[in-house]
């Protein structure tokens, strides 16, 4: 008989699959969905050693699929960084600094690097330098603020040495104070370089410890539903050497996540050498389900890089760009080397696109698979150039985390088709949904798919009409089996449907039916990769792998393991209002400013008055 490892029943299974979009049950076998459908039709493939889990009404929907995460480099640094992802106060933030700070030994620092803003909190505004020196006075602190600033300690500018003799590096600038003395401030301009050149001097964990980070990333990946992703390479992130760590974890069978991974050049004027050497040792597709090379990029060569900072005036590619990329180009078709290329702007998309018409008019690409990265200002002339070429466009929440900058310099029309997906969709483009995380956006699906269900920032901030919006199902498509073409594996996952990988994510809220608000507390109570169960949570936690102890010790995951959890919502949905600034209508009659509650959103009140003055509202301090 043809019997199931692992059958699921009763669930509300969303399948991504026109033919068949919905089922109760799904049957599981040798990794791969062998039956899809009623209970009736699935327990057919019940043997003896069958798993049978009863999801008990539970949604479930293809596992999502990152096709831009930065998983490799991040998971290397996992275990080191307080995150600050949907932490809702900046009273919250500092408190998390300062109790990391004290569990933190010397000569590690505190490292925040991403995944947050200012527009999430409740007081709306960054830390201040002296804030972050009164939480931390003697351990050193990194926090990254998008890319265009970092915040340093005084401890911190002490161990890299940045002095008022220090000059500012190239596409970079050191604040100084009115005696010439460094603030702490690290500004990008016009580029990130002196951020993450600073961040590298911090110490690394040693290679066990880098190896349990790993694992600790990928099971909090898994805990929000997430089963594959496409590592878009990264800066200081060398191949083969610092693929060691994702590679032993591939040879012992312990990856959760599936990984497919592009190359990305480290060293400006050497480009086309790094492709060239990497062309010899690699094929496309070279691996396995799990592990497996996926191509070029995002960096192919350093002059085509439109750094991303909506706080600056867009930067203009370099003269001699074209002819650097043409080089690099032409030799990964030749070899028919799948190829990605970070672009944020038109101008820069239009240029880049002359060079790609011209190499397919010696070399025609003929269905090789490449695709931009972001593309927030596409236009649709290039939208149909792109279609032409038989490319796609992978998009990022980027403008969740940024529509405010953005909105600020081009304008609040200007915003309302920044990124144009809609207009992608209609030209019948590729397009693959992903988060551009570790170190700007968020890693969190659920933000990237509350952004465009609701069109709005993690701020709350409306950018998008309803024609620019995304209905949930198009959203879910794009995280599923729109990514799958980006990795060149369309077909085999992003679906619940017999013969394809069995990955999938049972959800903690029916994602259909709940607010758009509550889309972004969303988590997987069930994830299963391979047919196997690597994560379970609620009511399945006995299903669940046991959890891999967090090496060090001291590591902020210990405490805060990753993306904020907030408290469960409250009957009458006031708990997902109090973790944000609220309109005072109280006896002070101040009806503009903001009062920070969060976290204390448990009081079960029906009066108004009486609900946030349990809360701490000063304006009921009778």
């Amino acid at each position: 008989m043809n019997s199931a490892s692992l059958i699921l029943t009763n669930g509300n299974f969303h399948t991504v699959d026109r033919e068949k979009p919905l089922a109760t049950a799904v049957a599981i076998k040798d990794g791969k969905f062998l039956a899809v459908g009623s209970e009736a039709e699935v327990m057919q493939f019940a043997g003896n050693d069958t798993k049978v889990v009863d999801l008990k009404g539970h949604t479930g929907i293809p596992g999502l699929n990152d096709s831009h995460l930065h998983l490799i480099r991040g998971g290397l640094n996992y275990n080191l960084e307080l995150r600050w992802e949907g932490v809702p106060s900046l009273a919250d933030a500092l408190r998390m600094l300062k109790e990391q700070a004290l569990r933190t030994p010397n000569p590690q620092w505190v490292r925040v690097v991403g995944g947050w803003n200012e527009f999430q909190f409740a007081e709306r505004r960054m830390p201040t330098l002296d804030e972050i020196n009164e939480a931390a006075p003697d351990t050193p602190v990194f926090i990254l603020h998008l890319y265009d600033r970092a915040l340093l300690n005084r401890a911190a500018l002490r161990v890299v040495g940045y002095t008022r003799d220090t000059p500012n590096p190239p596409g970079g600038e050191i604040q100084r104070d009115s005696n010439g003395n460094p603030t702490g401030m690290l500004i990008a301009r016009p580029n990130a370089m002196l951020l993450y050149s600073t961040l590298a001097k911090g110490p690394k964990l040693p290679l066990d410890q880098q190896v349990n980070s790993t694992r600790q990333f990928m099971r909090e990946l898994n805990r929000l539903g997430l089963t594959s992703a496409i590592d878009a390479g990264g800066g200081f992130q060398n191949y083969p050497d610092d693929y060691e760590v994702i590679s032993e974890l591939h040879a012992k069978k312990q990856l959760t996540v599936r990984i497919a991974y592009n190359l990305f050049t480290q060293r400006p004027g050497h480009e086309l050498e790094d492709f060239e050497k990497w062309t010899d040792m690699l094929k496309p597709g070279q691996g396995t389900d799990f592990y497996r090379h996926n191509g070029a990029g995002e960096m192919l060569v350093f002059s085509a890089a439109d750094f991303e900072d909506f706080l600056e005036p867009r930067p203009d590619l370099a003269p001699g760009m074209e002819d650097e990329l043409e080089r690099v180009v032409r030799h990964l078709v030749e070899h028919r080397w799948p190829f990605r290329l970070h672009a944020t702007y038109n101008e820069s998309i239009s240029r880049m696109l002359d060079v790609f018409e011209k190499v397919n008019r010696d070399i025609p690409f003929n269905g090789l698979h490449w695709f931009f990265d972001h593309a927030e200002t596409i236009t649709e002339a290039n939208i149909d150039r792109v279609k032409a070429l038989g490319g796609g466009i992978a998009v990022q929440h980027r403008m969740a985390f940024q529509g405010e900058y953005f909105a600020d310099r081009y304008g609040k029309e200007a915003v309302k088709h920044t990124p144009p997906v809609a207009k992608m969709l209609n030209a019948g483009v590729p397009v693959g949904l992903g988060t551009d995380a570790t170190r700007v956006a968020s890693y969190n699906p659920w933000t990237a798919l509350y952004w465009l269900v609701s069109g709005r920032t993690v701020g709350g901030m409306a950018m998008y009409d309803d024609s620019a919006r995304l209905d949930r199902e198009t959203a879910l498509m794009l995280w599923t089996q729109g990514s799958s073409w980006f990795s060149s594996e369309q077909g085999k996952k992003g679906q619940i449907k017999v013969g394809q990988l069995a990955d999938l994510a049972i959800l903690s809220q029916d994602y259909f039916s709940v607010t758009e608000e509550a889309i972004k507390g969303i988590e997987s109570v069930l994830t299963v990769v391979d047919g196997e169960i690597v994560y379970a949570a609620g009511g399945f936690t006995p299903l669940s792998p046991p959890p891999v102890p967090v090496l060090p010790e001291w590591s902020p995951v210990v405490t805060v393991p990753g993306h904020y959890r907030s408290a469960p919502p409250q009957a009458n949905g006031r708990a997902a209002f109090a973790s944000q600034p609220h309109q005072c209508s109280g006896p002070c009659g101040v009806h503009s400013h903001s009062h920070d509650v969060a976290r204390r959103s448990t009081v079960p009140v029906s009066d108004d008055n009486a609900f946030w003055g349990a809360l701490g509202c000063s304006c009921f301090a009778f």
